[in-house]
C-alpha cells in the first residue's frame, strides 16, 4: 500500500465539505463538493482502499429522464453520488449544447444536425428518453449544466465537434473548478495543458505505450485519470500497476457490455464481476443501478 495516498484519502473524508462524497441523509441528494481545481486533482487520486466511483456515461439514463439532460443528474444524484461524462456539440450559432449524436433524430422529437440549427430553434425540441418516450425536458447548454452543477458534482467533458480551441477558451472564461477533459491522446491533452496548466483529464490509455507517450508529453500524473477500455484484463496488469504507482486511478467502462443486458437484474450481475475486478472507476448508463451494490473492493 501506498502510505502517502492513503494518508490523502483520509484527509479528504475528514473534510466533509470540500472535495468530499457527503453522506445524504434519505431522499436528500447526494453531492460531490469541488471548490477548487486542486481540490478536483486530489478528488481523482487513487488509493487502494477506497470504493469504485461511478460516472454516469451520457449523464446516466432513468426511464423518463434523457441522456445528456440537467433534470437527470438530478435524478441520479437522489439516488446516489456520482460524475458524469456528457457530450458538447456547436449549434450553427456557436452555441455548446449537449447532445452526443451528430443529429437530434434519436433523442428529441425533432430531426436534422445538431451544427444546421441555431441555439433558439433548438430550444423548441423536447428529448427523449432510453424508451423514446417523448418528456418536457430541453437540450441544454453547457453553460447552463455547468452552472447548475456547481457544488452538486464533477462534469467530463467528451468534447464531440467543437474545436478544442474554442472549448478551451470557453472553459477558461467560465473557470469552473469541477469540470475535466476527456482526452483520446497525448497531443490533445498537451494542447490544453497550454493553454490551461490546471486542466483536469480523463485520459484514454490503454496501453503502457500510450501510457508513456502522456509521460514524455509531461501531462502530470496528477491531473489524469486513466480510461482503460471496457474491462480490466490480466495481460494488462503491469500497466495497472504503473498507473496506480503515479497515483492514477483507472476507468472502465461498461456501457459496450454490461449495460446492454437483457434486463436489470443482469447487468447488475454484471457490475458486480467488475467491481472485484481491480478497476477505480466504472462509467455506465445506468449508475442507478450501482445504489444497492457493495462498491467496496475485496
Amino acid at each position: 500500500m501506498n502510505k502517502p495516498q492513503l494518508t490523502l484519502f483520509a484527509i479528504l473524508a475528514l473534510l466533509g465539505v470540500s472535495c468530499s462524497e457527503a453522506p445524504a441523509p434519505t431522499g436528500a441528494p447526494h453531492h460531490i463538493d469541488i471548490e477548487t481545481r486542486a481540490d478536483l486533482h486530489a478528488w481523482f487520486r487513487y488509493a487502494p482502499d477506497r470504493p469504485v466511483v461511478v460516472s454516469g456515461h451520457r449523464g446516466g439514463m432513468v426511464a423518463g429522464y434523457p441522456e445528456n439532460c440537467i433534470e437527470s443528474f438530478g435524478k441520479t444524484l437522489t439516488m446516489m453520488p456520482s460524475f458524469f461524462e456528457i457530450d458538447p456539440r456547436l449549434t450553427r450559432d456557436s452555441v455548446i449544447v449537449l447532445m452526443h449524436d451528430a443529429t437530434i433524430d434519436r433523442t428529441t422529437d425533432g430531426s436534422g444536425r445538431v451544427s444546421d440549427y441555431t441555439w433558439e430553434e433548438l430550444r423548441r425540441f423536447r428529448l427523449k428518453d432510453r424508451d423514446g418516450k417523448v418528456t418536457e425536458f430541453r437540450i441544454p447548454t453547457l453553460e447552463e449544466a455547468i452552472q447548475w452543477s456547481r457544488g452538486k458534482t464533477i462534469l467530463n467533458l467528451d468534447i464531440k465537434d467543437v474545436p478544442l480551441e474554442f472549448m478551451s477558451d470557453f472553459i477558461n472564461r467560465l473557470n469552473p473548478p469541477h469540470v475535466m477533459y476527456t482526452v483520446h491522446n497525448a497531443r490533445q491533452a498537451r494542447l490544453l495543458l497550454d493553454r490551461d496548466p490546471d486542466a483536469m483529464f480523463s485520459a484514454w490509455c490503454k496501453n503502457l505505450s500510450e501510457y508513456r507517450a502522456y509521460r514524455e508529453a509531461g501531462i502530470p500524473a496528477s491531473q489524469m485519470m486513466a480510461y482503460v477500455g471496457p474491462m480490466m484484463l490480466a495481460d494488462r496488469q503491469p500497466l495497472y500497476d504503473s498507473l496506480h504507482r503515479q497515483g492514477i486511478m483507472c476507468m472502465i467502462s461498461v456501457a459496450p457490455t454490461h449495460d446492454r443486458r437483457a434486463t436489470e437484474t443482469m447487468k447488475q450481475h454484471g457490475y458486480e464481476l467488475e467491481i472485484t475486478s481491480g478497476c477505480d472507476v466504472i462509467e455506465t448508463d445506468y449508475p442507478y443501478l450501482f445504489q444497492d451494490l457493495d462498491l467496496n473492493r475485496r
